[in-house]
């Protein structure tokens, strides 16, 4: 999948787990260690990271999901936790979030996903409504990193379909 922002160009690959690790930490958690910015599940045999480079190859944007239950409904299947996504503030606006969110989402519905769900910091809400995501439930503050609210996708039937190719 390719973005083209003004006059660049950015591309969305699957990335490994260290290559996403810098840039989250630059934009998500620059007041804290590196080792901060490495989330559990990270390294998880079914984890998947996507990342957009510019033409230069440069990280630019990245996030990761994997299969994982909302805490609000611990017993359900076919939930995917979306963590981690970030884009250098240089690229913002042009669509390098927007790209790598629709690799992600991809990923998930190819292999059977029926939500994806965030803790979505409150500056990102229109970013996720603009890709379909609902709130749930009430914000919460987290601690130095500021305010957050769960959000949510539903993955429709005809979606997993048309990922896979079947209509």
């Amino acid at each position: 999948m390719t973005v083209r922002p003004p006059g660049q160009v950015a591309t969305v690959r699957r990335a490994r787990a260290d290559e996403v690790v810098a840039l989250r930490h630059a934009v998500l958690r620059p007041h804290a260690a590196l080792t901060d910015a490495v989330f559990p599940g990270d390294d998880g045999p079914v984890a998947a990271h996507f990342c957009a480079e510019d033409g230069d190859g440069k990280i630019i944007g990245v996030a990761s999901v994997w299969p994982e239950a909302p805490p609000w409904a611990p017993e359900s299947t076919g939930a995917w936790h979306l963590r981690g996504m970030a884009t250098d503030p240089v690229w913002r606006g042009r669509g390098v979030g927007a790209a790598v969110l629709a690799a992600l989402t991809d990923h998930v519905t190819t292999a059977g996903g029926q939500l994806l769900w965030c803790n979505a910091r409150a500056k990102a809400v229109p970013f996720y409504r603009r890709a379909g995501f609902n709130t749930r439930g009430e914000g919460w503050e987290v601690p130095v990193i500021g305010p957050h609210v769960a959000m949510t996708k539903e993955l429709t039937a005809a979606g997993r379909r048309r990922a896979l190719g079947a209509g």
